[in-house]
């Protein structure tokens, strides 16, 4: 009779550590292992993370961080941790968790625009990537990459066409920095191309032109009508006179892009730099801003007429008073100004 109970006894231990073995199995790689209450949460890995520093970022979104470590050892995971983002679905075991880190990487829409330097272009950028700025900073400014492609420091902003792009959230700035090579060569197809040699300009003089455009007017209506003012200043040799690239030009001397200059006085105008259109013929060494791509598209389509200047109207606010000799601007320059006066805008 002892001898029964403790077979029946030993029996029932086995199957007691058995079923606990199979319980523990199934916690560490099946159960659910999330505390987040949303129906999904996004995990960043930078490149240089190990699972050690993995697991510090996951310890806010799984009940157990020794169970997920577990698991990713007996699975290889440990090993060979992928850069990336993830999504994380609510109620995921460890297992299913371990096989999203290894094969579903997403992308990240990048978007950007209107970006009056490199150095504002990259700070937009480092916050929608891994990447931070002074990598991205240094990648775009290589001096052996400029010159193979045919940039330079001033005029590289007009390989960055605006858009949104798909991108992995790990992208290297030196891969972000082709993929954005790859799309300018694609932007500007034969279409494109011939109208900018129908215009006599190349593709960066367009880009520029188009910066000096945006920072005249936003309003699409206008834009190609403006185009065609500075077009027509372009073919008979007279200087763009435009007041945004003296802004510019203030800005840039003083490094202080936040300063706001909303009138240029008449002893700006004589400020030297290169990108002050008042003092230098043809177009400057570089954009003010990233244009959008309707700017770019104004240049290509600009409208022909015989207009030479143009002022801001008083009146219709975002638009423009047009004039096609130095008298009829002059009158409508008087109609802006005595607005101005009457505005308290004095700089």
């Amino acid at each position: 009779m002892n001898r029964k109970k403790i077979i029946l006894f030993i029996c029932l231990l086995g199957v007691g550590i058995g079923l606990f073995f199979v319980l523990r199995f199934y916690q560490i790689f099946f159960w659910s292992n999330t505390t987040f209450e949303n129906e999904y949460s996004y995990i960043f890995i930078d490149r240089d993370d190990t699972i050690d520093s993995l697991k510090i970022e996951l310890n806010s979104f799984l009940k157990s961080t020794v169970d997920f470590d577990i698991a990713a050892e007996k699975k290889g995971y440990t090993k060979r941790i992928l850069p990336g983002k993830y999504r994380i679905m609510k109620g995921m075991g460890n297992n299913q968790i371990i096989n999203t880190l290894r094969s579903e990487r997403l992308a990240t829409r990048v978007v950007f625009n209107n970006q009056e330097r490199l150095e504002d272009l990259v700070g937009r950028l480092s916050i929608q990537i891994e990447a931070d700025s002074l990598e991205l900073l240094t990648a775009f400014q290589d001096s052996i990459f400029l010159a193979d492609k045919g940039f330079n420091k001033k005029n590289i902003l007009t390989m960055y066409i605006p858009n949104s792009y798909d991108v992995f959230w790990d992208i290297t700035p030196a891969d972000f920095r082709k993929r954005m090579l790859d799309y300018h060569d694609l932007f500007w197809n034969e279409k494109r191309i011939a109208k900018a040699r129908a215009l006599k300009l190349n593709q960066k003089e367009v880009y520029i032109l188009a910066s000096i455009i945006q920072k005249e007017s936003v309003q699409l209506k206008e834009q190609n009508r403006i185009a065609g003012v500075y077009l027509n200043r372009l073919k008979i040799g007279m200087k763009l006179q435009a007041d945004p690239t003296v802004i510019f030009a203030l800005k840039n001397e003083t490094n202080d892009f936040r300063r706001i200059i909303k009138r240029v006085l008449y002893k700006d105008l004589g400020f030297k730099s290169l990108f002050n259109t008042y003092l230098y013929s043809g177009l400057p060494p570089g954009p003010i801003t990233m244009p959008d791509i309707s700017a770019i598209d104004a240049v290509l389509n600009s409208e022909e007429h015989d207009y030479l200047y143009f002022v801001a109207s008083p009146l219709k606010p975002g638009y423009h008073l047009f004039a096609k000799n130095l008298k009829e601007h002059n009158k409508n320059k008087k109609v802006y100004t005595r607005w101005l006066r009457k505005q308290k805008i004095y700089r």
